[in-house]
């Protein structure tokens, strides 16, 4: 059960309104403020003007069509794998094509799943629905109570936003429930203690929210009981993140778990354990403020260490996955990894854990299962080498799991992996380019304080030996996030191999992955090495890598760019006022830019334990040194940027991509700009979106990179 406040996937608990952030005072020393204003006239016709100008420039170039038709191939095509969980004898998958546009929430039995040809019936048709209800729908996600998984809650947004709807859904009738559990748009969490009875997080009024906007309270409530008259089983601080519940099945028990946040990274767990729903007194466990829950098994709760942790005499690593008995109060080690290795993702099934992990960015797996005196046996599972490695299902009421395999040119396949006997191939994408002579090496840059920081080079071998080649490096840095080498995993990063080889590779780019600092590539010591004051030492890293390539004859400042979104869209800030004597293209999406005021605009404040906190003379000390926005000045060799960002993402603030291009423009710079005008922090609200967005960027680098002449 990890943390997603910020990136990537759906952040249940990573929730503010608009409304405040366009409340704040207007500062002496900032003219473009206003901009901070999303759904203001002004803001949005700046946003309109600035649209149309520049997608009318990249869109005339003639390698614009192509490319769009390209990504759309990819991103709708009926011959990607459809991955799913496993729950009560069904596989359970969320599906978009070019005929469902905003997607469908379908399963099939196991039986035909696991024969390569799954039979499916469709549970909620978004498409259907949006057009049904005369509502701009888009797919958050489902929460369903196990081990029946008849009883759902169903999340929707209203143009993809984090802000949702929840609802509910009964999977045997395959319709909404008339009059059932019903949680009002907001930044709210769902868990299911019974067939008749929710714990939420949700915003109920004043009071209800934390300074950093997220839910409070959890409160239990009762079918058809109001929202706002449930009783508070749990109360947090108003300084806290945020507080969340945890209901976990186990051997036809419910633990209860609520889980208090007093900064991004911190946690406290309070447990109690359901008896026909009636809960006990919460007792807070002993476990290290820096630790994610990630189950229960066989009455033991399953947590990843973040630090280092003394506990009845014995010392715990950081980066190892425990169990802690629930009713003894004692600790066991499961899995400690080297210092290569990282572990990735923690899935409980009926009898025992599966474990992805990394070594040297590189996916591997196994099996833990406890042993009846003491201990836990580990068995290896047999996938390829060299590659990214994701648990799809593990669980769902059996010991058998799936998981894929993917490289930068292998297509990912799908295995079954059964409690006993061989691992089975099942499933495999087709290749979406033809990888014929593009190799992939794993290289390594030695950062300025002497830090060995491992990246990955794609490229065909013909033009990585010409050299001199245009290529667009890749960065993120941050939240303990991993940049893996992945196929095609997260369709809304452009930069991984399926997209970036048909797009960019296969025209006679060069693609580069970043592994720098505070991701996850090496575990959590890895992170903390670039938190708060240390955050150079993430810039610094990318800075290597990028000398690296052009000492080493791949490219040149002339034909080099660097792309990053979100967090990775402030290393694209670091980059450009640091170092724009490297790049001739930067591509800088839904970014944090303004860090002086970054904690008072929608989830800002959550983020402090990342960078600090700028209201703090100390701390903005150091954060001052990179602001991007602050940094930025007249007379400097910048690129011309590309920014995007999208109106509807209440994550990230769009005032940072608009004020960041607005001063560039006040300072005599040149910029593209798209701001969708929905889709959420991910940029986009469907397929189409995201095919259109993918080609901006690329015909932005190769406008950039590869002039026409050539």
């Amino acid at each position: 059960m990890k943390k997603q406040f910020f990136c990537a996937a759906a952040a249940a608990l990573a929730m503010i309104s608009a409304a405040p952030a366009q409340a704040q005072p207007q500062t002496q020393d900032d003219p473009y403020q206003w901009l901070e204003n999303i759904e203001g006239e002004k803001a949005l016709d700046w946003v309109r003007a600035q649209n149309a100008r520049s997608q009318e420039a990249l869109e005339a170039d003639p390698r614009f069509a192509p490319m769009y038709e390209e990504a759309l191939s990819v991103l709708t095509s009926k011959a990607r794998l459809a991955l799913g969980s496993i729950h009560n004898g069904y596989v359970y998958n969320f599906w978009q094509d070019d005929e469902h546009v905003r997607g469908v929430w379908r399963r099939a039995s196991v039986e035909s799943y696991r024969a390569g040809a799954p039979e499916w019936e469709t549970l909620v048709d978004v498409d259907a629905l949006a057009e049904e209800e005369d509502r701009n729908w888009v797919w958050g996600g489902v929460d369903c109570l196990s081990p029946d998984y008849t009883h759902c809650m169903v999340e929707l947004s209203d143009g993809g936003s984090d802000a949702a709807f929840w609802r509910e859904f009964d999977s045997s009738d395959k319709a909404f429930v008339e009059g059932g559990f019903y949680i009002p748009e907001g930044k709210s969490s769902v868990a299911w203690l019974g067939p008749d009875t929710l714990l939420v997080g949700a915003d109920t009024g004043e009071g209800s929210l934390t300074t950093s906007g997220y839910p409070r309270t959890v409160r239990r409530l009762a079918r058809d009981a109001a929202l706002d008259e449930a009783p508070v089983l749990y109360e947090g601080e108003e300084t806290d993140v945020a507080v969340a519940a945890a209901v976990e099945q186990d051997n036809g028990g419910a633990h209860v778990f609520v889980v208090r946040s007093p900064s991004f990274f911190e946690s406290e767990y309070y447990y109690a354990r359901s008896e026909d729903d009636a809960l006990g007194d919460l007792e807070k466990l002993p476990l290290p403020m820096n630790a994610d829950f990630e189950g229960v098994l066989g009455g033991r709760a399953i947590f990843l260490l973040r630090e280092e942790w003394t506990y009845d005499g014995e010392t715990y690593e950081s980066g190892a996955v425990i169990a802690y008995g629930l009713a003894g109060a004692e600790a066991q080690t499961v899995m400690t990894p080297a210092a290569n290795q990282s572990v990735e993702d923690v899935e409980i099934g009926k009898s025992g854990l599966v474990i992805s992990y990394l070594e040297d960015v590189s996916g591997k797996a196994a099996r833990f299962t406890p042993r009846k005196k003491g201990g836990w046996k580990r068995k290896e599972i047999g996938l390829p080498d060299n590659g990214v490695i994701e648990i799809i299902s593990a669980g769902g009421g059996t010991d058998d799991a799936m998981l894929s395999f993917e490289s930068l040119t292998r297509p990912e396949a799908l295995y079954y992996a059964p409690a006993r006997g061989k691992l089975k191939k099942i499933a495999e994408t087709p290749a979406f380019y033809d990888a014929t002579g593009v190799v992939v090496e794993q290289r390594f840059a030695t950062s300025a304080d002497g830090t060995k920081v491992p990246y990955f080079i794609m490229g065909l071998d013909s033009v990585l030996k010409q050299g001199n080649a245009p290529t667009v490096q890749y960065g993120y840095g941050g939240f303990l996030i991993p940049i893996l080498p992945v196929y095609y995993e997260d369709p809304a990063r452009p930069q991984h191999g399926a997209l970036a080889g048909l797009m960019w590779v296969k025209r006679g780019g060069v693609l580069v992955l970043s592994n720098i600092r505070g991701g996850g590539e090496y575990g959590p010591k890895w992170h903390q090495a670039a938190l708060k004051e240390n955050r150079q030492r993430a810039f610094d890293d990318f800075i290597a890598i990028s000398e690296d390539l052009i000492e080493t004859g791949v490219t040149s400042p002339e034909k080099l760019g660097a792309i990053g979104r979100s967090n990775g869209g402030l290393l694209m800030g670091a980059m450009l006022t640091q170092r724009p004597d490297l790049y001739a293209a930067i591509d800088c999406g839904v970014p944090l830019f303004d860090m002086k005021r970054y904690n008072k605009l929608l989830a800002g404040a959550s983020w402090m334990g990342e960078y600090g906190d700028p209201d703090i003379p100390e701390e903005w000390a150091y954060i001052s040194k990179y602001s991007p926005y602050q940094n930025l000045k007249a007379g400097e060799p910048y690129p011309k940027v590309l920014f995007y960002t999208s109106t509807k993402d209440d994550r990230v603030h769009p005032g940072h991509a608009r004020k960041a291009a607005a001063k560039m423009d006040g300072l005599g710079y040149d910029f593209f700009y798209y701001e969708n005008i929905e889709g959420g922090h991910g940029g986009t609200a469907n397929q189409d979106q995201l095919a259109y967005r993918t080609a901006l960027e690329y015909a932005y680098f190769a406008r950039m990179l590869m002039p026409r002449s050539e």
